[in-house]
């Protein structure tokens, strides 16, 4: 029996390598660890000794945080619950970001709606100054009733952004095609809610109404799991020694390409890869991605 057991341990183990799984849950810490408030300190409430804490929204200011270290490579995680209700107008953000002009960035954009209509979740990557890689989905429940995690897998090969452990997009490393890819220059992660009623909801025809107000999102489970760097470092070499620059994490595995497609054909809403009248021509690393 105890053998059987055994058997049976290794064999999930070894499913959840397979899968591209981290090889354990990522660590959550409080706040004050690794992040620092960054604007509007009173416009930030904490909980639970600093595990937990609440960023608020009113007509007057914002609010947001930022990583007190820089980080070249590894796995971001956070869970955060959208501000609830009426929530036009308002961005929820979490996102890694470089300090030049030429700055490279991975973004998860929250951008919320009326009372009853559905969050969109937009993604974009910037590399050495240039965005305008925006794919905006649906999510497939309520992000206001409950905290979900939010991730960012980033190696040398590709950056992945997960929801809940589900793959929602892949950015390849290519390079070879003439695509810049960030690869040195360290980021801080960066968390802010604030009011882009200009852009945000229905391209800024449905404003917020500061009547619903304060606005407020929550976060907690604040995870890093990276190489940190000072920000005038310009590589850091992990060799192989961390768990997301080992050689299963160079690509998704078949069950993640999976889930990936179930996403890009149940949820997706906009994709600047088939967007062929914004971009008449393919951008070269569409090219490399598998469902285009």
């Amino acid at each position: 029996m105890q053998r059987l057991v055994w058997l049976c341990l290794c064999v999930l183990a070894m499913a959840d390598i397979a899968m591209g799984a981290a090889p354990k849950k990522p660590v959550a810490v409080p706040f004050g660890r690794n992040y620092v408030p960054t604007w509007a300190f009173d416009h930030i409430k904490y909980f639970n000794g600093g595990s937990e804490i609440q960023l608020s929204l009113d007509n007057y200011t914002g609010t947001g945080f930022q990583s007190k270290g820089s980080y070249l490579f590894g796995h971001f995680s956070m869970q955060i619950k959208m501000v609830p209700g009426d929530s036009a107008g308002t961005v929820t953000a979490f996102y890694l970001s470089s300090q030049n002009s030429e700055h490279d960035e991975i973004d998860f954009e929250f951008l919320g709606n009326r009372t009853g209509q559905p969050y969109i979740l937009q993604t974009n990557v910037f590399t050495g100054g240039k965005g305008d890689r925006e794919q905006r989905i649906y999510l497939w429940f309520d992000p206001t009733k409950a905290y979900h995690s939010y991730s960012v897998l980033w190696n040398l090969y590709q950056i992945v952004f997960f929801v809940d452990d589900v793959p929602i997009r892949v950015f390849k490393n290519s390079k070879d095609l003439g695509v810049r890819f960030p690869f040195n220059q360290p980021m801080k992660i960066y968390s802010s809610l604030w009011n882009a009623d200009d852009w945000a909801t229905r391209g800024g025809l449905e404003k917020t109404d500061w009547s619903k107000g304060p606005f407020v999102a929550a976060y907690k489970s604040f995870h890093i799991d990276g190489c940190e760097s000072s920000v005038n470092a310009k590589y850091c070499a992990t060799q192989g020694k961390r768990w997301w620059d080992q050689k299963e994490f160079q690509d998704l595995d078949a069950y993640q390409w999976r889930r990936l497609r179930w996403v890009r054909q149940q949820f997706t809403i906009y994709n600047y890869c088939t967007d062929r009248k914004r971009f008449p021509t393919m951008a070269p690393e569409c090219k490399r991605d598998r469902d285009v």
